[in-house]
């Protein structure tokens, strides 16, 4: 039956409260969807590349025009502009860094970036020296964050395209960089017609080498796409996967009182996700953007993402591409509290769910849980 879970967390009203002061953790966050337009300009101007706009408001808008547009040729063209400014180790050091201050100055005090070393070699860098570089500005951020009084910890996310066709050697190049930087492999690109099937070979040799992988999958194709992520690409997570909404139907009945209750029927892959725990990394924003939820609505409003966390499924909530979308994760959070009536116990769940699905060890996942527990106890005082 459909009606709100009750929490053992805290509870409170969100009205009065600095969301962006909470601690908070962010799985799903690329790299090149995260650059500062002010950034943007300073690099197209040192590499010679031309831009549809060098004021930053007018390039931050063009950004966000591009992704609400509905074309997703638009959406993609984006990138286009930030991978060509990322293409030397300054500037692949320089976007890390910042990344990371942004993340910090949002209450973020555990993230993992996810980006593609493949994508930043057009100027000569080899694909370790572009993970040197993001570890390097990532570190940097991380002493930069300490220094105005937020602690933060970033892991890489060290990302394979499907349609290059690379996957091996990014698997391997994400294992020898495991202990310098690197927590987990992720492929990302084009969803339909490269399955993770097609990538076998990577994911067993990861398994082997007992590294962690999180899949986009359940985002442009659907539901035998999360089904061929959890078999051939062994996922310990979804990117995305919202789609495994559609494989939930709800049968509603009248009560007598003109009320309706709803009764949720889980299909076979929607109960094996739901009951294992394996988490969603959900972007709320960009979810409606890409169409990614289109046969349920086309606002905030029919996002199934209140359905999977009413019906126990590990729901995790993150921006995907911050400059791109025009979000953070606290706007993310303040998107879930004005559209479904969340309170402080929901999004402490949301964010534990999202420490409980981090690549840290377990003891280091419950060092975070109590910091990030105590953050939002001492948000009641």
């Amino acid at each position: 039956m459909i009606e709100k879970q009750a929490t053992a967390a805290p509870t409170a009203t969100t009205s009065a409260l600095d969301i962006r002061s909470l601690p908070k953790v962010s799985l799903h966050d690329h790299l090149d969807g995260g650059l500062r337009p002010e950034t943007i300009i300073a690099l197209a101007a040192e590499a010679g590349h031309t831009l549809p706009s060098t004021d930053p408001e007018e390039l931050g808008q063009w950004f966000r025009d591009s992704a609400n547009s509905g074309s997703l040729v638009r959406y993609l063209e984006t990138f286009d502009h930030t991978i060509a400014v990322m293409q030397t180790r300054s500037a692949l050091a320089r976007v890390a860094q910042e990344f990371v201050e942004d993340l910090a100055a949002d209450g973020v005090v555990y993230a993992e970036v996810r980006w593609a070393p493949e994508q930043h070699t057009a100027q000569g860098l080899s694909l370790d020296e572009t993970v040197e570089a993001v570890q390097e500005g990532l570190e940097a951020g991380v002493e930069a964050a300490l220094e105005t009084g937020h602690a933060i910890q970033v892991g890489q996310l060290i990302t394979a395209m499907r349609h290059a066709d690379r996957s091996q050697e990014i698997a391997e190049l994400a294992v020898r960089h495991r202990d310098k930087g690197a927590v987990g492999f992720d492929i990302a690109g084009a969803e339909n017609g490269f399955p993770a099937s097609r990538f076998a070979d990577a994911f067993t040799y990861l398994a082997q080498e007992h590294f962690p992988a999180t899949v986009h999958a359940g985002e442009a194709a659907g539901l035998e796409s999360i089904a061929d992520a959890l078999l051939h690409g062994r996922a310990q997570r979804l990117g995305h996967g919202v789609r495994i909404a559609e494989d939930i139907t709800i049968d509603y009945s009248n009560t007598g009182d003109d009320a309706e209750v709803g009764l949720a029927n889980l299909g076979q892959l929607a109960a094996w996700v739901r009951d294992r725990g394996i988490p969603l990394e959900l972007c709320p924003s960009s979810n409606l953007q890409t169409g990614a939820v289109e046969a349920f609505g086309d606002d905030i409003e029919s996002h199934p993402i209140d359905l999977l966390y009413q019906l126990g499924f590990k729901v995790t909530v993150n921006t995907d591409n911050r400059l791109m979308s025009g979000v953070t994760l606290t706007g993310e959070f303040e998107l879930l509290i004005d559209t479904f009536g969340y309170d402080l116990g929901d999004l402490l769940e949301l964010t534990l769910n999202a420490v409980d699905a981090a690549f840290l060890p377990l003891e280091d996942r419950e060092v975070l849980a109590e910091h990030i527990t105590l953050g939002f106890e001492s948000a009641l005082r």
